[in-house]
Formats: C-alpha cells, sequence, structure tokens
C-alpha cells in the first residue's frame, strides 16, 4: 500500500538534519531504531575511517597505486547502506565508497585484494584500486569515466520495474558527476519512465580542484530533481540518522512504485582527491580545520553518549577491535598472492577465442 505521508519536505533550502553538532536529537517524530542498528551505524563508519586510514599506509608502502581518501564521507554512506537490502537490491557506486561497501557486507578482504592486485579480488586485478565490484552483492563495478555509471544504473532500474521485482538500484557519485551529460540524460531518462531507482549526491564541494560554486548556477544539487520530476533532498551528509532515514524513505519511494529520487549528502572530503592531488594549491588549511570541527563520528558519539550507549573507553575498544579485523584481513588478501599476468586473458569472451589462447601461451612462455 503506497503511504499517504511522508517525513520529509523536497527541495528545502536548508539541509535536513536530524541530530545537533551537540548530539541532541532534534527531530519532529520518535526515533525508532533499536540499540543493535545505532551500534551498528557507529561501528560502519568508524571502520570506513579506519579502513581510510590504513588505505594511505599501503599506499606508501607500495603495495597500492592509487586512493581516494573517504574521510567526512562516513556518515552518508552508512546511512544509504542501512537504507537498502544487499544482495537483493542494486548498488552502482563510484570510487569513494568504501564505507558503503564494507557496511552492506562485502568482504573487507576482498576489497584489500581489489586494492592491491591479488588473488582474492573478485576482479582479476583488472581495475585500478578504489575500483571494486561483487556479483554476489549487486555491486557494479566502479568506473573511472566520470557518471558513466549513472545510465547504466537507470536501465537496471527500468528492467527490475518492467519485471516487477521490487527491487531498488541506489548509485552514488560526487559533485563533480553533476556536471556531465551523461547524468543529466540519465536523471531526464529514469523520470520520465518511473524508475526505481535512488541518485545520491556525495556533495563533497570539490570536483578534484573545482569548487562547486564554479560547476553549477543553482544553490542546492537537488534542486536539479525539479527538471525532472520527481523529489530532491538537502540532507546533511554528515549527520548518519538524517542519512538513514532520508535514504531510507527514498528507497521506499521507489519500492512502493513512485519512482525516483535525487538525495543531496552534504558532506566534505578531509584528504586530497586522490592520491595524485595536491588540494594546498585550491584550497585553505584553516577550510579543512573548520569541517574537521565537524566530523560525523564524535557527533554521532555525542548522540549515543547522550543515549547511553557510547563511552570514550568503548570507542577505543571498538577502535581497536576493528583495527585487529583490517590487519587480518589485509594479511589474508596479501598472502593470496599476486593476481598471474595470464589472468588478463580470462573472461574475455564467454568461450574462449583461440587468438586470445595463442596470445596467452606466447606470454606463459616469456614469463
Amino acid at each position: 500500500m503506497i503511504k499517504d505521508t511522508w517525513k520529509f519536505e523536497p527541495f528545502t533550502e536548508e539541509p535536513i538534519r536530524l541530530i545537533d553538532e551537540a548530539g541532541n536529537w532534534i527531530a519532529d517524530f520518535p526515533l525508532d531504531l533499536k540499540e543493535e542498528a545505532l551500534k551498528k551505524l557507529y561501528r560502519d563508519m568508524v571502520r570506513g575511517r579506519l579502513l581510510d586510514e590504513r588505505y594511505q599506509i599501503i599506499l606508501r608502502q607500495g603495495k597500492a597505486s592509487f586512493v581516494a581518501p573517504s574521510a567526512g564521507h562516513e556518515a552518508a554512506q552508512a546511512g544509504m547502506a542501512m537504507a537498502i537490502r544487499p544482495g537483493s537490491d542494486w548498488l552502482f557506486p563510484y570510487y569513494r565508497d568504501k564505507t558503503l561497501l564494507a557496511a552492506i557486507g562485502y568482504p573487507v578482504e576482498m576489497l584489500y585484494a581489489q586494492m592491491m592486485a591479488t588473488r582474492l579480488d573478485p576482479n582479476k586485478g583488472r581495475q585500478m584500486p578504489e575500483h571494486p565490484g561483487l556479483k554476489e552483492l549487486n555491486v557494479y563495478t566502479v568506473a573511472s569515466p566520470i557518471a558513466s555509471h549513472v545510465p547504466p544504473a537507470v536501465g537496471a532500474a527500468i528492467s527490475m520495474k518492467i519485471q516487477g521485482t521490487g527491487q531498488v538500484v541506489l548509485t552514488t557519485f560526487g559533485d563533480g558527476a553533476t556536471s556531465e551529460g551523461d547524468w543529466h540524460a540519465a536523471l531526464n531518462f529514469a523520470g520520465a519512465q518511473g524508475a526505481p531507482i535512488v541518485f545520491a549526491a556525495e556533495n563533497n564541494r570539490y570536483a578534484i580542484s573545482v569548487n562547486f560554486e564554479k560547476q553549477s548556477g543553482s544553490p542546492r544539487i537537488s534542486d536539479k530533481a525539479h527538471a525532472y520530476g520527481f523529489p530532491g533532498y538537502h540532507v546533511d551528509g554528515m549527520d548518519v540518522l538524517a542519512s538513514y532515514y532520508v535514504a531510507k524513505e527514498a528507497v521506499e519511494r521507489a519500492r512502493e512504485g513512485l519512482g525516483p529520487s535525487l538525495v543531496e549528502f552534504l558532506v566534505y572530503r578531509y584528504g586530497p582527491h586522490s592520491s595524485a592531488d595536491d588540494d594546498r594549491v585550491y584550497r585553505s588549511r584553516e577550510e579543512v580545520e573548520f569541517w574537521k570541527k565537524k566530523d560525523p563520528i564524535p557527533r554521532f558519539e555525542r548522540f549515543l553518549e547522550k543515549q547511553g550507549l557510547w563511552t570514550p573507553e568503548e570507542g577505543e575498544r571498538l577502535r581497536e577491535e576493528i583495527k585487529a579485523e583490517l590487519l587480518a584481513a589485509e594479511e589474508k588478501a596479501e598472502a593470496a598472492g599476486p593476481v598471474p599476468p595470464e589472468w588478463m586473458f580470462d573472461d574475455v569472451y564467454g568461450t574462449p577465442y583461440w587468438l586470445l589462447e595463442e596470445q596467452r601461451q606466447i606470454l606463459l612462455s616469456e614469463l
């Protein structure tokens, strides 16, 4: 049955918040998440932050060649992860979504394997780092071209609508993607066809070095949904509960046949765009420090503390536990060994092609 009312109004000027900076619940509806779910959100955020930090280390150790920092995005991603049905719904992510992927159950050792191109990587080391994908969880492989995954996400959603599967697609992207033609064509098509899809913009205010004001005359990405005939939600993406509840409502709307939504999560990228970027050239250290004071993890800790669900000692114990888990996953991925060069010929065709088999033998003889 389609609901008559929903919690959130689209197209608000101010971002939707449910907890303030001091950790107070400020929503006009009661919190209905149980203790287990609240603790999972916190754990997912902390694991995402620690995983991001560990990626920086393996980069410096020469075990990976590229990193796309995600610190500052954890609340939006953890909230979205809890809003979908992993393994049933489809996820079309982008390269900064490590918190989101780990939170839906993507094995962390496989994430490490993808970073280091070891045998545990389901994509056999044939993507650059930070470009995972996993068939078993319906995770579309991340692509480097900006916004190129958004049209296929719409196509998948329309297929689900035609077949009546009850599935929903969630596709994520940065603010820079909204300046691409692929993005606009995809949203237009989704709106016209009523596709069961949620478009999630993780607006960290910079497309590499280009700030948002130089990309768009629109003050908010969410406003762009007006043109395509569906709701746009403006959300404080550093508030994990706002991120969860709005994403959940957008997913429910799609599942109930009400079509797409565009959800803009306002976040901030603490690190550079990537390990190949020097962000000091285009933004001040004072700006970065200002946003670090709004960090989503301490903010949620203050909320949990008021609920009697967190203490500094418990937080430190959890961090040490997650660090041990991440180290074990990293060691497992590395112990699997590097991807053999001849795997490059696998899976190109459903039936092995004689010319590729000939090239494989030439490579093996030279190795």
